[in-house]
C-alpha cells in the first residue's frame, strides 16, 4: 500500500505542474513534462541499476526479460511488467494482512 501511495505521490506534482503550465497556454511544456518525467524514470530508474548489475556486479550478465524479448521494449514486455507488478501488489497486500508471515500487530477493537 505504501509503495502504491509513494508512486502516486511522486506523479501528482508532475501532473499538477503540467496542468498549471497548460492553463497558462504552454501546452508544449506540459507535454514535455509528462513525457520527460516518464522517460527519466525509465532511463534512470531502470537503466542505472541494470548498468551497475551488468558492468560492476556481474560483468557481461544480461537483463533477462529484455534479453528474452530480443532487446525491444514493446507491448509484450509492457504487459509482462504489468502482470509482475500486479503479482507484487497481491503479495504485498497478503503480507500486510499477515497471510504468509506475521508482520502487523492486530488492531485494537473499540469496546462499547
Amino acid at each position: 500500500m505504501g509503495i502504491t501511495f509513494l508512486a502516486a505521490g511522486t506523479s501528482v506534482p508532475d501532473c499538477m505542474a503540467s496542468v498549471i503550465v497548460a492553463r497558462q497556454g504552454l501546452g508544449d511544456m506540459a507535454i514535455s513534462n509528462s513525457i520527460g518525467s516518464n522517460v527519466f524514470d525509465i532511463l534512470v530508474g531502470l537503466g542505472l541499476p541494470w548498468t551497475l548489475q551488468t558492468l560492476c556486479i556481474d560483468y557481461g550478465s544480461e537483463v533477462l526479460g529484455v534479453h528474452l524479448n530480443k532487446w525491444t521494449l514493446d507491448w509484450r514486455l509492457g504487459l509482462a511488467c504489468l502482470i509482475l507488478y500486479a503479482i507484487f501488489l497481491c503479495f504485498s497486500i497478503l503480507i500486510e494482512f499477515n497471510v504468509f508471515i506475521f508482520v502487523n500487530l492486530p488492531m485494537c477493537r473499540d469496546i462499547h
